[in-house]
């Protein structure tokens, strides 16, 4: 039996999931296009790293100090990958592997002394989806939605450095509530469940959904962490869209 008091905490992360879920299809579809896999995560990590110098360098930094400086992270880095795109494209899916390894090493240096050293990282990368609140949707969905507006009204905008920025808005969000594990994960399986379709939009977005879903439903159930269960569930799902879905 689902109590009140289990749905005001699974109502949030189900709402946010299913917004990133969204949100990452289109992005994620034109990621694999470019052959770029591991762009997400590099980026979301070079976004987390600016969260992890904001807590530890700057005493006692306000929310939005915090948002502000990943965003910057996320920006340079987007705008970095560009320009390695148009000067050194053979390289540049083994500059963006050498880029996450180095944000996630300097990260965590930054926090080997930190007393919650270990909780921060596991924080950024498996994300807390169950500590989401309301709140927390009602701030980003905006952004969100203007992302999206901006992606299918403008699709100049896709091209080049416009990619590259808007594709580190939404990951500079996306890390802060969920992860590097399940933004990698809603970014990239969703897209590789749709290389047979004929509409790989609507059925990355499906794909995604379900994936959301089964995972939020199977980790409040079983008692488990939401962002590793949702990531599991997004691996089988994909699998079975894969395999099975041709329309």
């Amino acid at each position: 039996m689902i109590s009140s008091e289990m749905i005001s905490i699974i109502g949030p992360a189900l709402v946010a999931g299913l917004i990133i879920a969204t949100i990452h299809a289109p992005l994620g579809i034109e990621v694999l296009k470019r052959g770029i896999i591991f762009i997400d995560l590099a980026v979301a990590q070079i976004a987390g790293l600016g969260l992890v110098a904001a807590k530890v360098l700057i005493h006692e930094p306000s929310l939005w100090l915090m948002q502000v400086v990943a965003l910057i992270s996320a920006i340079i880095a987007g705008l970095f990958f560009c320009q390695v795109e148009k000067h050194m494209p053979q390289q540049q899916e083994a500059i963006i592997g050498v880029s996450f390894v180095l944000a996630a090493s300097i990260a965590l240096l930054l926090l080997a002394n930190h007393p919650h050293g270990g909780e921060e990282i596991q924080n950024l990368l498996s994300g807390q989806m169950l500590f989401i609140t309301w709140d927390d949707v009602a701030t980003y969905a905006p952004i969100y939605a203007f992302i999206l507006a901006i992606w299918f009204w403008k699709p100049s905008l896709r091209c080049g450095t416009g990619f590259y920025l808007l594709f580190a808005l939404a990951v500079t969000l996306s890390v802060q509530l969920v992860g590097v594990y399940m933004v990698f994960a809603s970014l990239i399986l969703p897209a590789l469940a749709v290389l047979k379709t004929s509409h790989p939009h609507k059925v990355a977005w499906l794909c995604g959904v379900i994936s959301v879903i089964v995972g939020i439903i199977g980790a409040t159930f079983l008692d488990i962490p939401a962002g590793p269960t949702i990531v599991v569930s997004y691996v089988f799902t994909a699998l079975v869209f894969y395999k099975f879905y041709r329309y």
